[in-house]
């Protein structure tokens, strides 16, 4: 079957199946299913979130011949005009559109992919419309701001037949997937532990070292162009201040779950494709986390949690001041060690081994670093295949974060189903797996 005839195939399907969006529509449901394929093969793409992340994907996309963004969404109005600036000068001319509202945007036939780059606390709910809308995704890591979220992403993306690629990138990387293949073909013996070691504390406002106390930040008022309502969206209302929003929601648990869900879904998902982990998760969860008593930014400043998984291995996940930055797979004969800078190991000589043709070969995108990623995306979009970073993986990697944080804010381990994906006789850790949204919102 054509690309052609697929795209008309699914659009057609969810035209005649979704009667309904749940979030707040504005737009008649229908509108909502009704792509147009787009034409010679060259797909249509909107960018939802238009922060550093956010451009540098607009930056990516713009290199891809088979792709064309013609449509952007942020609440900033000053990075809407700095996308779309960027997007027509690199068609000489183009005319993308440019939406402070994402239902306007994912009310549009002729869009075919999104990329969605927004905080965490709006993933969810944007991603579950988009999916509805009978659009393939591009989503950043992590999933989801719970795990209940990110596991209605996952049954979401297999209901409606949607391509997705979860952002972690370091899976489009050649090192980080060699060492993985050296460790799934056993090239280390048996494995039997996993030390992830990921970013530091962040500091506070103001700059001095983040300890346990950090300075509320005053009400300001809410600057031209920005639509903080918005951006709050389904989060708890909270007054405006300049250290709330963009960058820093990452260290505000409203919006997100700090460094542990930040560069933990980086290095978390490394090993868990090194593992064979990917739909499946621990046991049990337990370690220490200092929060910060009072002030604006009350995430983790530093961690250390274990995670034990039924098969018996042991995986720790600390912040970097407790173990060394990456992945270090340790195993009966021997470790692998990854980072961004490279590949360590031991015994040495194992870094210019080959996998052989009838050893195990993890997937290899066409290109490598951020750009294969983004092409893998776009392939898959074509041909309906599996991406290198599925929904179900992202989902099982993020909760580990989620778990793992869980388990610090309450003090006590936390037992683990990752089957019915639920925990074990603790009722108020168990009322953590979701959050509840900010009317009118809602998935």
């Amino acid at each position: 079957m054509s690309q052609i005839h697929r795209t008309i195939s699914r659009r057609s399907f969810l035209k005649s199946s979704v009667s309904a969006v749940t979030v707040p529509s504005i737009v008649p449901p229908l509108v909502l299913g009704g792509n147009r394929p787009a034409p010679s093969n060259r797909l249509t793409m909107g960018i939802i979130g238009l922060g550093s992340m956010g451009l540098r994907h607009v930056k990516g996309f713009l290199q891809e011949d088979d792709c064309r963004i013609v449509a952007v969404c942020d609440v900033d109005a000053g990075r809407r005009r700095d996308a779309v600036r960027e997007i027509n000068a690199h068609y000489d001319g183009g005319n993308c559109s440019q939406y402070n509202d994402f239902r306007k945007l994912l009310a549009r036939g002729d869009i075919d992919t999104l990329c969605i780059v927004v905080p965490d606390h709006w993933h969810a709910a944007i991603a579950m419309a988009g999916i509805r809308a009978g659009k393939d995704i591009y989503g950043e890591k992590p999933l989801a701001r719970t795990i209940a979220e990110g596991g209605a992403i996952v049954e979401e993306v297999n209901r409606y037949n949607c391509v997705w690629q979860t952002g972690s990138w370091q899976r489009s990387t050649e090192h980080f997937r060699f060492g993985c293949e050296l460790v799934r073909n056993e090239r280390i013996g048996r494995l039997l532990r996993v030390e992830v070691g990921i970013g530091g504390s962040y500091k506070p406002p103001g700059g001095r070292p983040a300890v346990n106390r950090i300075d509320p930040q005053p009400v300001m008022p809410v600057p031209d162009g920005f639509d903080y309502d918005m951006w709050l969206g389904p989060a708890p209302w909270a007054a405006y201040t300049e250290k709330r929003c963009h960058w820093n929601f990452r260290w505000i648990l409203d919006y997100s779950g700090g460094q542990v869900t930040d560069w933990g879904c980086h290095h978390i998902d490394i090993a868990h494709w090194g593992m064979n982990c990917d739909d499946t998760g621990p046991v049990e969860v337990h370690g220490r986390g200092v929060f910060p008593e009072d002030g604006l930014w009350n995430t983790a400043v530093d961690y250390d949690f274990e995670c034990r998984y039924g098969n018996g291995l042991v995986m720790r996940v600390a912040s970097n001041n407790h173990i060394p930055q990456g992945v270090k797979f340790i195993g009966e004969a021997g470790w692998v060690h990854i980072t961004r800078a490279g590949l360590k190991t031991d015994p040495a000589d194992l870094r210019k081994t080959k996998i052989g043709p009838n050893e195990l070969h993890l997937p290899r995108p066409a290109g490598d670093h951020r750009q294969g990623h983004r092409r893998d995306f776009l392939d898959c979009v074509k041909t309906r295949k599996t991406t290198i970073s599925p929904p179900e993986a992202g989902h099982r990697t993020a909760t580990v974060a989620h778990l793992g944080n869980i388990a610090m804010l309450r003090g006590r381990k936390i037992q683990w189903d990752p089957k019915s994906e639920r925990i074990i006789g603790d009722p108020q850790a168990n009322r953590m797996l979701s959050r509840a949204m900010r009317r009118p919102w809602h998935i």
